[in-house]
């Protein structure tokens, strides 16, 4: 019965999930939400959601749905296969991370491609400034409106503040507000130094700047590239233990072992232990990220 209930959960979850993502309808009802729904709704809220925890452009309805489903299907497996509730709590919790943590990966991902841009973009800054005769902040928003995603969105607003009150470094300040990356932060002060001090040599500083963030860029692909053996490994974490779990009920009484009192809280400290080599290898493959000194 447990089970059955348990399934006609999942089921429904998946059914929301579905509908949210494809047909954009909203609330836990079967069908459609009524017309008010879209009224209460507030997407700027949504949206200060999604920017504070990484998410990107997903909308939290979607993730709520999305971790809903397999806390539900983590719970069921883990009852089923250990035989209580204690691994099921623990698995159900654990796969409702998993929605949150694809959604922030693909996001930085997208504000990572967009930042491999920058050495292409104080290139045509250089190239506009020496060549065409334009100046400093006409040439960044004219190559701003050319940037990919995210770096073009906030080129956009630093040109708006441009246009209101023709302060470049107040300007330049919105910009690094917006991306908050050590990156950014450089390449405003640059723009600003050579804006304020003019000269001949505003062509060569951003020539070694371009030059400097390829490198940086070249040296974290570099540092991915000789990661991927170990990300490949660091899914036996979890493949190995529940294959040897799967084998262990094969065994003698091996599913009674698992159903009684000591055999679910020993399964619940190794779960836990899991869990947590899961994250730490996770972390310390993080790449480091420079310290912001001009935010």
């Amino acid at each position: 019965m447990i089970a059955l209930l348990l399934a006609c959960l999942a089921g429904y979850g998946v059914h929301l999930a579905f509908t949210s993502t494809a047909f954009g309808w909203t609330g836990y009802r079967p069908g459609t939400a009524p017309d008010n729904a879209a009224e209460r709704s507030n997407p700027l809220r949504a949206e200060r959601i999604s920017d504070r925890f990484g998410l990107g452009d997903i909308a939290p309805q979607a993730i709520a749905s999305a971790m809903g489903v397999l806390m539900l299907l983590g719970f069921a497996f883990g009852t089923i296969l250990f035989g209580g509730i204690i691994p099921g709590l623990i698995l159900g919790l654990f796969a409702a991370t998993f929605p949150v943590g694809v959604a922030r990966v693909r996001h930085e991902r997208t504000i990572a491609r967009a930042h491999q841009a920058w050495p292409a973009i104080i290139e045509e800054i250089r190239l506009l400034t020496s060549t065409l005769g334009r100046s400093i902040p006409q040439a960044t928003f004219e190559t701003g409106a050319r940037a990919p995603g995210p770096l073009h969105d906030a080129f956009e607003d630093a040109h708006r503040e441009w246009l209101m009150s023709t302060d470049f470094a107040r300007s330049l300040g919105v910009l690094k507000a917006r991306l908050g990356h050590n990156t950014v932060d450089v390449v405003a002060e640059t723009l600003l130094t050579a804006h304020e001090l003019g000269g001949g040599e505003v062509g060569r500083r951003l020539e070694a700047l371009a030059a400097d963030r390829l490198t940086d860029q070249q040296h974290r692909r570099d540092a991915v590239a000789r990661q991927a053996g170990v990300r490949f490994a660091r899914w036996f974490v979890l493949i190995v233990p529940f294959g040897m779990s799967f084998v262990g009920l094969s065994i003698g009484n091996g599913r009674s072992a698992y159903a009684s009192t000591s055999g679910q809280l020993m399964v619940g400290v190794a779960l836990l232990f899991i869990i947590g080599c899961w994250i730490w290898g996770g972390r310390i493959m993080r790449l480091p990220e420079e310290d912001r000194v001009f935010s």
